[in-house]
């Protein structure tokens, strides 16, 4: 066998794996997925990863509900208001109404209310076996490796999007996720000298993407669109969002 086979085979085996953990294709008729362009660079394929696991990290209250919050947004573009998502967790301070202003539907949305780790960790992947969900978001106060790759197993097999909600921060350990988030707020910037609370504003890093870089962005959610801060101004996302 010569070299070029044995690259050509390398390189199919590559792609086989990245399919696997969420990474497909980006093909040329296909535009971004969240319309996040600046983020979605930093995966394999430059296209944001479905069918994996995300983990995200909150370390105060105000981040968990900012978290949550940038979660939505990104629900809202993946599946362009359309698919059923499982919440599952301790905290009963969502306000469900006010999920339309970042795109998600509340009808949309199932939230089982748990309170033993354990049982938030099982019923999370039960969840993720369901092949009918879009996404199953989970509250989690600490998860290690065979836990988080019992999961990942799970959607490379049923295609689900999960997000690992990360509560206590101070006992993080390696996971076999896709990708480690953290979204903290930063203060709300005003539109043209408009009177009262602006827009919501937070501060997002990419601190793991596996095959990927990591990366860190000061992202604005306005008219139901992730806009990124460049050069000290706002700049809009060009791509426009498709379904999952």
């Amino acid at each position: 066998m010569n070299n070029l086979a044995q690259k050509l085979i390398i390189q199919r085996l590559q792609r086989q794996i990245l399919d696997l953990e969420g990474f497909k294709t980006n093909t040329t008729h296909e535009q971004s997925k969240i319309g996040f362009t600046p983020i979605e660079k930093h995966f394999p394929n430059q296209v944001f990863p479905t069918g994996t696991i995300h983990e995200f990290i909150s370390e105060q209250s105000e981040n968990t509900a900012c978290t949550s919050a940038f979660i939505f947004g990104l629900l809202s573009k993946l599946h362009q208001q359309q698919g059923t998502y499982l919440w599952i967790g301790k905290q009963k301070k969502l306000f469900a109404p006010g999920l339309t202003f970042f795109g998600t539907p509340p009808h949309h949305i199932i939230f089982i209310n748990l309170t033993k780790p354990k049982d938030i960790l099982w019923a999370t992947e039960e969840a993720l076996k369901c092949k009918s969900l879009s996404g199953v978001i989970s509250e989690v106060e600490g998860i290690n490796f065979a836990q988080s790759q019992r999961l990942q197993l799970t959607v490379e097999k049923s295609k689900v999007t999960g997000f690992i909600l990360r509560t206590q921060p101070e006992k993080i350990t390696a996971t076999a996720c896709a990708a480690r988030w953290k979204i903290t707020p930063q203060p709300s910037q005003n539109i043209e000298d408009i009177p009262g609370v602006g827009f919501a504003n937070w501060q997002v890093e990419l601190l793991k993407v596996r095959n990927g870089s990591i990366g860190n962005f000061t992202v604005t959610w306005r008219n139901h669109q992730f806009y990124v801060n460049q050069q000290d101004h706002l700049a809009p996302l060009l791509s426009q969002a498709i379904g999952s």
